[in-house]
């Protein structure tokens, strides 16, 4: 009677222990959809806060590299805080047009389509040109200015085309389209993070040349005495800046195409080149 008592009482317990296992169990798979839950509502969250951001009355903020007069720089007296510029312009009437405040992120210029990426900002207007790479990486908008690389150099050089670069010092700014070009040239250079540091290494004589934008070159000459531009359509192609977004953005896209196509339309970003093009050649 004792081993039948004794052993009944072994089978309740391992019953019992079976049944403590198999919530625990239970309670862990629980707890483990509602992490997975969780997580998935966590990115859910962050992408509908990236969403309404950019809807009506948010803050559109855009990335730019402020060292590309007269697109975009530094001023006393900017159009979106202290950011100033043909660029800046577009950007503030772009989220006028869209019922919202538009905001600047200044970073390097090859960071800005990581930081576009990643999220960090909305898009990028900063004089990019449309290339097949970064069209892998991101959609551009309808392009809104054209333009060409030239070289820079001192009044009294002798380099009267492209191919005069060969045997000598160029400088370049880093990640900029005439990095590209004179890389696709097989030319050695040196790459500078701003434009004013590559062509103070000219105006100090350290290099003969500086590959850069026509616009923005024809503000450095301007502002340093003795320096000459020189052109080369046989070497340097025309081409065509965008803005940037997030690839398969096309929300934000359309509004972007929208303003920009309005002011081309009615001559507003041809106003802007002739303003800022004057005042930055005048200071």
């Amino acid at each position: 009677m004792k081993k039948a008592t004794k052993l009944l009482a072994l089978l309740l317990s391992a019953i019992m222990l079976t049944s403590v296992l198999t919530a625990c169990g239970s309670d862990a798979a629980a707890t483990e959809g509602q992490d997975t839950t969780q997580a998935v509502d966590t990115e859910t969250d962050a992408a509908a806060d990236t969403q309404a951001d950019t809807a009506e009355g948010g803050t559109l903020t855009f990335g730019t590299n402020a060292e590309f007069p007269p697109f975009e720089f530094v001023s006393a007296n900017g159009v979106i805080d202290q950011y100033d510029g043909i660029d800046m312009a577009i950007a503030k009437k772009i989220a006028e047009d869209n019922g919202m405040t538009a905001a600047i992120e200044n970073m390097e210029f090859d960071s800005l389509l990581i930081a576009l990426q990643n999220g960090q900002i909305d898009a990028v207007i900063a004089g990019m040109t449309v290339t097949d790479e970064r069209l892998e990486a991101v959609d551009f908008s309808t392009p809104y200015y054209t333009a060409t690389q030239v070289m820079i150099v001192k009044e009294d050089s002798d380099i009267a085309k492209a191919a005069d670069m060969a045997d000598k010092k160029i400088c370049v700014v880093q990640g900029y389209t005439g990095e590209v070009c004179v890389q696709e040239m097989g030319y050695d250079y040196e790459a500078f993070k701003k434009g004013t540091e590559a062509v103070m290494e000219l105006v100090n004589g350290k290099c003969d040349v500086v590959v850069i934008d026509s616009a923005t070159a024809q503000k450095y000459v301007d502002d340093n005495e003795g320096l000459k531009i020189v052109e080369d359509p046989d070497a340097f192609e025309s081409e065509e800046y965008a803005i940037a977004v997030q690839k398969g953005n096309t929300e934000l896209l359309d509004k972007v195409n929208a303003s920009i196509e309005a002011m081309l339309a009615d001559g507003t970003i041809s106003e802007l080149g002739v303003q800022y093009t004057e005042e930055t050649s005048a200071e």
